[in-house]
């Protein structure tokens, strides 16, 4: 059972930017496609970004595309969200997702096995 534990999470100004990080608990994380997902109040949890598991592949929703950057560093177990030009409508709990690619599609949760807890993003204006 894989573990995830996000960190990173804060209050910010609109334009500030911030990382988000994403432990894993297991030597296999090299072998899983990570994601993060957000979900803001009131709203259904909404796809973000992956990258692969090699690293070579990364896919971005189209609302933080030039904003938001997914790396990931094998040797540590950890994958990042790297958060720049933040809006207040970037506002949520942000969660990171793992698994190995399988036959549902990567920006959708159903891909995913495991979860972190979240961590709340507050943008102000």
């Amino acid at each position: 059972q894989v573990q995830l534990v996000e960190s990173g999470g804060g209050l910010v100004q609109a334009g500030d930017s911030l990382r988000l990080s994403c432990a894993a608990s297991e030597r296999a994380f090299v072998t899983y496609v990570m994601a993060w997902f957000r979900q803001a109040p009131g709203k259904e949890r909404e796809f973000v970004g992956y990258i692969r598991p090699s690293g070579g592949t990364r896919y971005y929703a189209d609302s933080v595309k030039g904003r938001f950057t997914i790396s990931r560093d094998n040797a540590k177990n950890t994958a990042y969200l790297q958060m720049n030009s933040l809006k207040p409508e970037d506002t949520a709990v942000y969660y990171c997702a793992a698994d190995q690619p399988g036959g549902a599609p990567l920006y959708s949760s159903r891909a995913y096995s495991y979860w972190g807890q979240g961590t709340r993003v507050t943008v102000s204006s």
